[in-house]
């Protein structure tokens, strides 16, 4: 099991959380689509080379972000990387998966 951690703009936040549910993340029991969220300040700077989905490339880039946190079992894991890297608004998306024990 493994608590799954991202950032997403306030824009794209319930349509990237359906995409990773729908792909199994959240399930608890006999509960599903929960998840932890936090609303908060991300930072960036496209460097040379990016195609941002926000900001400007050399410019320093403050946006209302949530970290989302859910619960994501061993055997979809890959499933919801993948549907979090398909619905995520931005070219290098910020997550981390961490193990834990239920």
């Amino acid at each position: 099991m493994y608590s799954l951690v991202f950032y997403v703009p306030e824009s794209h936040l319930e349509s990237v959380k359906q995409a990773v549910f729908s792909a199994g993340a959240g399930s608890m029991g006999n509960y599903d689509s929960c998840c932890w969220q936090v609303k908060g300040q991300g930072q960036f700077r496209p460097t040379k080379g990016a195609t941002p989905f926000l900001g400007q490339v050399d410019e320093l880039e403050s946006v209302d972000e949530y970290r989302v946190e859910m619960v994501v079992g061993d055997y979809v894991k890959a499933s919801v990387l993948a549907a979090l890297l398909l619905a995520h608004p931005y070219e290098e998306v910020a997550y981390h998966f961490i193990p834990i024990q239920c």
